[in-house]
């Protein structure tokens, strides 16, 4: 079945730009489009879309609020969010990540990779470019704990091997590369990780990732 796309941004013009060139590949449908944060929310109860394509700074209801009460805490639905950001990291993508988004993309990036990032979302791979994930996480440490904090009792349902692979997941690894660093294989890592969001709670490797930092477990800037 296609991969159910919703297209939220205020400037029509780019919504239009992203779907001709989603609607030109045979496993993707764009299901519809929002202006705002509020039409999102709505279109999203009506149309059940896999994926949402949503733009940050947006009239009425901006793009952090809207990704919360779609997918935030207590939210079920099928739907997953691929925030739309600018060049320079916008810093309320980590407010987005937090709120539940699934990873994000740059607004001006090439055609394939914006096909790409909906069908890894799609799929439930949501740490899209993790590279750039932890940048963006290390440019707004501000909005970070400083560390100092109790570790949460959460953290200490983890084995080892599992904090180990928090702490490479937050880093911005692959599961090919976290693989590689522990001298095991990819299914290994996959078994781990999906262990770490059930133990924590998390909806995925992006919220695995911010929690790390949350929790003082990884601190911004650290290797």
């Amino acid at each position: 079945m296609a991969i159910r796309v919703l297209l939220v941004d205020d400037q029509p013009l780019l919504r239009t730009g992203f779907r001709m060139i989603l609607e030109a590949e045979q496993d993707i449908a764009v299901v519809g489009e929002a202006g705002d944060g509020l039409q999102a929310i709505d279109q999203v109860r009506a149309l059940q879309p896999d994926v949402v394509l949503m733009d940050i700074r947006m009239p009425r209801m901006d793009g952090v609020e809207a990704t919360r009460q779609i997918t935030g805490p207590g939210r079920d639905g099928p739907a997953k969010v691929l925030v739309l950001t600018t060049f320079d990291l916008d810093e309320y993508v980590v407010e987005a990540l937090r709120a539940g988004a699934s990873g994000f993309l740059l607004k001006d990036a090439p055609a394939n990779e914006l096909v790409q990032a909906i069908r890894v979302v799609a799929s439930g791979e949501a740490m899209l470019a993790p590279s750039i994930t932890r940048r963006l996480l290390d440019k707004y440490a501000g909005h970070l704990p400083s560390g100092d904090e109790p570790v949460p009792d959460a953290l200490h349902t983890l084995t080892e091997r599992e904090v180990e692979v928090l702490k490479l997941v937050a880093r911005g690894l692959s599961n090919a590369e976290i693989a590689a660093d522990l001298f095991v294989s990819e299914t290994t890592v996959k078994t781990h990780v999906g262990h770490v969001l059930t133990k924590l709670g998390l909806r995925d490797r992006v919220q695995a990732a911010v929690y790390a930092y949350e929790s003082g477990l990884v601190r911004p800037g650290a290797q």
